[in-house]
């Protein structure tokens, strides 16, 4: 809750999220809801070759549910495929164009998150976090 920024890695299965994961989202999205208004930020890497890309289209959706709302950001995607043939046995991603490029990634996400941090105001965020039942009590 108190992080400036959230980063989520998925793999994909079945042009999906893992279900670890969607069940991670809907316990925060009913309980802390600490993802509203929260700049996040979408990775993942698979075995096929088009990588992550439904997964994180998919989880795209759910992060911007009422109940999660956050700010994801926009432009950037990283998807890395054949992630068998580019991390070795440490799972340490060998290959130094996409290295190069997930640097880039983080360091955009770096701005993101100042520049979301700068203009949401706390107020938004504390309405969005009340249920509408809760409103009235």
């Amino acid at each position: 809750a108190s992080a400036d920024g959230v980063i989520i890695a998925t793999p994909e299965y079945d042009h999906t999220i893992p279900a670890p994961l969607a069940s991670a989202l809907e316990w925060i999205a009913y309980t802390s809801r600490a993802l509203i208004n929260k700049p996040t930020m979408i990775v993942g890497c698979s075995l096929g070759a088009l990588g992550t890309s439904r997964a994180q289209a998919h989880l795209r959706q759910i992060l911007d549910a009422p109940e999660l709302k956050a700010r994801v950001m926009p432009g950037s995607e990283f998807f890395l495929g054949h992630s068998e043939q580019v991390l070795d046995d440490d799972f340490n991603l060998n290959d130094f164009e996409k290295v190069a490029e997930l640097e880039e990634h983080f360091s955009e996400f770096q701005d993101f998150v100042t520049i979301t941090n700068q203009i949401v105001k706390q107020a938004d965020t504390d309405r969005k976090k009340a249920f509408a039942w809760e409103v009235g009590e």
